[in-house]
């Protein structure tokens, strides 16, 4: 048993000693949740079980349970709505646990709010427990939030999972997994609730035992279930990506040094998705920020801030570390997570950083990437604790490495354009297109408008704002904008650190 499920069961077995009376366990396996309080009685088959949800209505789980339901809803009875439920109640037998099954459907209702708060008092002197199973991060109405015990249900570890592991093989009559494949699967299986696990894996494994490109691909499908996660599928390292050589030292430090990140969290255009926090009317920006702040703080998590202008390889450095650490980069999507339910998005962020949590297993690198810094809140800025670094255009010796890497990637050759100001994402499209349409790069270098030309204020005001602020992405050191040239028609021709 983990520490995790101990911790679970040993919370729920405090909160019926205290005589608690509402509890809430936020899960996204009801049925594991409900095994784990069950395995929190210790045996007692005395205590009446009773489960209600809104087809069957009550019904009982053990055979004193089916005693007690059978007493509130009388033999011939048709199901219970959740109000009339909550109000028969009212009369079970004493010691008795009570399952509500997605009460968040329900619980704004004016007649199921009351209903809940009617049975705190009469519970508590009775030793009666109502348990709300809810959605991972669901939140709880205003008038109960002062009443109910929330319990956040854990999801498998990896001791649990590598026992899965083993019982799955067993049960398909296959010979016993190495250790190795073990560790494998359970990597890939990481994050999921135990039910999903469970059907990946049997659906992964064939005859010859396990196939684990086809269980990576089922825990992806699983995975983004949850509003704004996906898995990025791409497969580069830093090894192709020309340039940014001193981000990509220091993430490579990281990325295998102490505490190792177990996934990479990347957030695109981080300041669009915060914009707004503190002054927005609904209030959801800054409730999702409080949310953030609070659960990077809590983890320890470790975080880094890419800027700089459009197609500088921020997000493409951001991709290729997690294939350069052999983790999963999950793309964090927070636009994807808002909700037009209230509470809606608050629940959909803390479900989904439960799934990294999850898949973490409590070590995470966050790289967030922004075209712009000034909007982004002071006090999330701080929790990215490994610094921010700026992009700047490519030097002739980056933008060099960057056409080796695309004219070998799509067998080109030829003349190349005049380059000066180019971005590479910019060489990577002339390079594209030349291969495409059969043009040559010259020809294809027409059809590139360099965002040095583009958005030429906007480049100088990012290098006022990083000059002697933000570390260099690509030499050591603080950035400096001096001695840079123009923005426009012109890319970077030499540096010069402070301190030198």
């Amino acid at each position: 048993m983990s520490r995790s499920t101990e911790e679970f069961r040993s919370v729920f077995k405090a909160a019926r000693r205290a005589g608690t009376p509402l509890v809430a366990i936020r899960t996204a396996d009801p049925a594991s949740a409900m095994a784990q309080v069950m395995a929190s009685l210790n045996g007692k088959s005395e205590i009446p079980v009773v489960v209600w949800d809104i087809l069957n209505g009550l019904m009982g789980r053990n055979e004193p349970g089916k005693a007690a339901a059978g007493k509130l809803v009388g033999e011939n009875a048709g199901p219970l709505g959740p109000a009339d439920a909550l109000a028969a109640a009212q009369k079970i037998a004493r010691d008795a646990i009570l399952f509500f099954l997605n009460p968040q459907r329900v619980w704004e209702q004016v007649d199921v709010l009351q209903g809940v708060w009617n049975l705190r008092d009469l519970f508590k002197a009775n030793g009666q427990v109502l348990v709300l199973i809810s959605t991972p991060g669901a939140s709880l109405p205003a008038e109960l939030q002062s009443d109910v015990m929330v319990i956040d249900a854990p999801l498998p570890s990896a001791e649990e999972l590598a026992s899965l592991v083993r019982e799955t093989f067993e049960a398909a009559e296959l010979p016993a997994p190495s250790e190795e494949i073990i560790h494998k699967a359970v990597d890939a299986l990481v994050g999921l609730a135990a039910f999903p696990a469970e059907q990946v894996l049997a659906m992964s494994l064939s005859k010859s035992g396990l196939e684990f490109d086809r269980l990576w691909d089922r825990k992806r499908q699983a995975v983004e279930q949850t509003p704004g996660l996906t898995i990025w599928r791409g497969g580069e390292t830093f090894d192709q990506i020309g340039g940014c050589e001193n981000i990509k030292r220091f993430l490579d430090a990281v990325i295998h040094g102490e505490e190792a990140p177990r996934v990479i969290v990347f957030v695109d255009e981080i300041e669009k998705a915060f914009a707004g926090s503190g002054t927005d009317t609904s209030g959801v920006k800054t409730e999702m920020t409080g949310t953030m702040l609070s659960w990077m703080q809590d983890r320890g998590a470790d975080g880094v801030i890419f800027i700089g202008p459009p197609g500088a390889a921020k997000s493409a450095v951001a991709k290729a570390a997690g294939a350069t650490a052999g983790v999963p980069t999950v793309a964090f999507d927070l636009a994807a997570m808002q909700s037009s339910l209230v509470g809606g998005s608050g629940e959909r962020l803390r479900a989904a950083l439960q799934v990294v949590d999850a898949i973490s297993q409590g070590r995470s690198l966050w790289i967030a990437t922004c075209n712009s810094i000034t909007s982004l809140p002071p006090e999330l800025r701080r929790r990215f604790t490994l610094g921010t670094f700026f992009f700047d255009l490519p030097t002739a010796e980056e933008r060099e490495a960057i056409w080796n890497i695309y004219e070998h990637r799509w067998q080109l050759n030829g003349e190349r354009p005049d380059d000066d100001g180019w971005t590479g994402a910019e060489i990577k499209e002339c390079c594209r297109k030349a291969w495409r349409l059969k043009l040559s790069l010259r020809e294809s270098a027409a059809y590139i408008v360099p965002v040095s030309r583009s958005a030429a204020d906007q480049i100088e005001a990012l290098r006022r704002q990083a000059s002697g602020r933000f570390l260099n992405a690509s030499q050591p050191g603080v950035y400096s904008a001096e001695n840079e040239p123009s923005a426009v028609g012109a890319g970077r021709r030499s540096f010069r650190e402070i301190g030198d």
